[in-house]
């Protein structure tokens, strides 16, 4: 679909990732592939002798030496996958580089694992992964199964339809329309809950690439999930546009095991020094930040 051609020209041009260096060392600098850097990525430096007494999820890391996060590959601007490379960009990638190298870990010692809507609890409960990264949203339901560091930014609910359609102008306006998003996420749940639109038109895919493709070929009328999400495919494909408000709050958080504070506590440190020393920012306007929209610095929550 020409999405995806688009989707991997643009990961060729602007959100490729930077390569961190050796422990102990920064980061090579960011950058986009033609030489452009404009809004280039930060540097991290990877932190030495890390300690965190009490966390048993940072004793496996030591001992394994390296670690293991769950991410998304098909949201442009956030977490995606380079086809020809294999290569993951976007914000949450970065997020989960700068936490890794607070961590002590480096680039090299960094394994992405690709994690779909509806398994990334189960993911993170029998330790596929040691942390999730991948615009997942906190919730009191979620919380009760996982912990959250963070929020690290905040989104809202968005709608994408075809450029050409004024039919639907925001989420008032969906009834008897198909309505597409992934299983598991919180805003087809929304969709659902608040009978939105009918239950027979409720479309659900493990991608938000099969929504867009369902789209474009007009088998669904309009794609929900988080607007940042919605903004990178909108700047990617001049055919299909944003419309309305967001009409919800979706604090994006970093996932991992329920019981481990302690780690849990040091992530959030991790955050506030990027929130604070600009890192943050950095990272924003090399990747969503060059579709044109800006963000508000979320705020930590702590518990």
């Amino acid at each position: 679909m020409r999405i995806r051609t688009l989707a991997a020209g643009l990961l060729a041009g602007g959100l490729l990732l930077t390569a961190c260096g050796k422990e102990g060392t920064p980061a090579s600098p960011g950058g986009d592939a033609s030489g452009d850097n404009s809004a280039a990525l930060p540097t991290y430096t990877v932190a030495q002798n890390v300690d965190l007494a009490g966390s048993p999820v940072f004793t496996k890391l030591k001992s394994a030496g390296s670690i293991t996060i769950g991410v998304k590959d098909d949201q442009p601007g956030l977490g995606q996958k380079d086809p020809t490379t294999g290569k993951f960009g976007g914000f949450d990638i970065e997020i989960a580089r700068m936490v890794s190298a607070g961590l002590g870990f480096g680039e090299d010692k960094i394994k992405y694992t690709t994690v779909d809507s509806a398994a990334r609890e189960q993911a993170i409960a029998n330790g596929q992964v040691d942390l999730y990264v991948g615009t997942y949203t906190i919730t009191d339901k979620r919380k009760a199964l996982v912990s959250f560091a963070g929020p690290y930014f905040q989104a809202g609910q968005g709608l994408l339809v075809r450029a050409d359609d004024d039919s639907i102008t925001g989420p008032q306006t969906l009834k008897g329309k198909k309505v597409c998003s992934v299983t598991g996420s919180t805003p087809i749940q929304r969709v659902r809950e608040q009978g939105l639109t009918e239950p027979g038109n409720i479309v659900e895919f493990q991608k938000y690439s099969q929504c867009i493709d369902k789209l474009q070929s007009k088998e669904v009328d309009a794609v929900t999930t988080d607007d940042a999400i919605l903004k990178g495919y909108a700047s990617q494909e001049k055919t299909l546009k944003v419309v309305g408000q967001p009409f919800s709050k979706e604090p994006y958080g970093i996932g991992l095991n329920k019981d481990d504070k302690v780690l849990r506590n040091k992530i959030d440190d991790l955050l506030q020094a990027g929130l604070d020393d600009g890192t943050w920012q950095k990272i924003y306007d090399a990747t969503l930040g060059k579709s044109g929209s800006t963000a508000t610095k979320p705020t930590i929550v702590r518990y």
